[in-house]
C-alpha cells in the first residue's frame, strides 16, 4: 500500500491508529518514511508534508496552523512575515520547538512561535494542520493590526471562501469588533488595493471600490472622492501589461479622472508619498483636504471596542 498517498488523501497527517485502520502496515510506514515520503512531526504521528512546511512545524509544536499563518497556508493576504501561529488545547502539555521535537518549547523560546491556548482538544486520528477558517479570522481580527484584519476579510469574501452568512457568523462571534465584518469589501481585489482603501478612508477620504466605467465594461480599482482614479498595480510587474496600463490611464485622465498608478511596493513601504499625491490631486480639483493622518497610524494596532463603536453602522430607525 502507498502509505503516503493515503495520509495525503486525509488531510496530510495520520496517527499510526488510524492508519492501520486504513490498511497500512507497519512495512509500508517503514518504507515510506525511509523513501521521504512521510515524516514524523510527533510521536505517533506521520506526515506527507515537509519539514519546513508551516503545518509540519505547527503539529511539532503540538498543535495546528491558526491566525495569519493560517491565512497564508490557505493562500490569503498577508503583509510582511509573522511568527508562527499555533493554536494548541487548553489543556496542552509537551509543546516542543517548531525546529526539534526532542526540544521542550519552554526551552526553545523565543523561536518564533506564537502559542494561542484555545483549541477545545487535540486532534485525534487525523489533521489538516489548519483550523478552520472563521476561527483563524476571529483571531487575526482580535490580535492583528486593523488594516490587516480588514484584508484577510476582504481576501475571505472575494475568494468565495466565506460568503455572508459566514460573515454574520463571523460578526457574531467578535462582539464590539463586528464592525471589522462590516468594513471589509467583497469587491477588492489584492491586498495592495484592500490597505489602499482603509487607509484612505481612515485618513478622512470617500473611497468607493470597482467603479464601472466605459458603459459599464471596465472597473476602476478605487474612485476617491469622485474624481481621483487610483490603479493599485499588482504585486509583480509584468511587461507584458505595460502599453495596456498606460492607455488605461490617458483613457481615465480623458474621462475626467486624476489618474494614479501606485505599485504594490509603493503602497506596501511607501505610503506618505502615495497619500501626499492623491491630496496633491485633490487639490487640483479643487477638493481641498488635510488628511487625517491619526487614522491612518491607528490602523497599525488591533481594533479595541473604542475604535468598533466609533464604526459600528449607525442605528437604523424605526418606520
Amino acid at each position: 500500500m502507498d502509505a503516503r498517498a493515503l495520509v495525503v488523501a486525509h488531510g496530510g497527517a495520520l496517527d499510526r491508529r488510524r492508519l492501520v485502520e486504513l490498511g497500512a502496515t507497519d512495512h509500508d510506514l517503514r518504507v515510506a518514511l525511509k523513501q521521504g515520503g512521510l515524516n514524523r512531526p510527533r510521536r505517533g504521528w506521520h506526515s506527507s508534508w515537509a519539514e519546513d512546511d508551516p503545518r509540519f512545524r505547527a503539529m511539532r509544536v503540538g498543535g495546528r496552523l491558526t491566525g495569519l499563518s493560517a491565512i497564508a497556508a490557505l493562500g490569503g493576504w498577508v503583509l510582511g512575515t509573522h511568527p508562527l501561529h499555533v493554536a494548541v488545547p487548553t489543556n496542552a502539555a509537551r509543546l516542543r520547538s517548531q525546529w526539534r521535537r526532542e526540544v521542550p518549547w519552554a526551552d526553545a523560546r523565543p523561536d518564533g512561535v506564537v502559542v494561542h491556548w484555545v483549541a477545545a482538544s487535540h486532534d485525534r486520528g487525523e489533521s489538516t494542520g489548519v483550523v478552520p477558517l472563521l476561527e483563524a479570522l476571529e483571531l487575526v481580527c482580535r490580535v492583528e493590526p486593523l488594516e490587516e484584519a480588514l484584508a484577510v476579510i476582504d481576501w475571505a469574501l472575494t475568494s468565495g471562501r466565506i460568503d455572508r452568512i459566514d460573515g454574520a457568523v463571523l460578526a457574531e462571534r467578535l462582539g464590539p469588533l463586528s464592525a471589522l465584518v462590516e468594513l471589509a469589501d467583497e469587491r477588492c481585489e489584492s491586498l495592495p488595493e484592500s490597505l489602499a482603501r482603509t487607509r484612505l478612508r481612515a485618513a478622512g477620504l470617500q473611497v468607493t471600490s470597482q467603479v464601472h466605467w466605459r458603459g459599464g465594461l471596465e472597473r476602476i480599482d478605487l474612485v476617491v472622492e469622485g474624481v481621483v482614479a487610483l490603479e493599485v498595480d499588482g504585486e509583480e510587474f509584468h511587461l507584458h501589461t505595460f502599453e495596456k496600463d498606460r492607455w488605461r490611464d490617458l483613457e481615465l485622465t480623458d474621462a475626467g479622472y486624476h489618474a494614479l498608478r501606485p505599485s504594490a511596493r509603493q503602497v506596501f513601504g511607501q505610503w506618505p508619498v502615495v497619500q501626499a499625491a492623491v491630496e496633491r490631486a485633490l487639490q487640483a480639483r479643487g477638493i481641498h483636504v488635510h488628511l487625517h493622518n491619526s487614522g491612518v497610524e491607528a490602523l497599525q494596532h488591533p481594533a479595541t471596542r473604542r475604535w468598533a463603536a466609533q464604526h459600528a453602522a449607525p442605528p437604523v430607525p424605526d418606520s
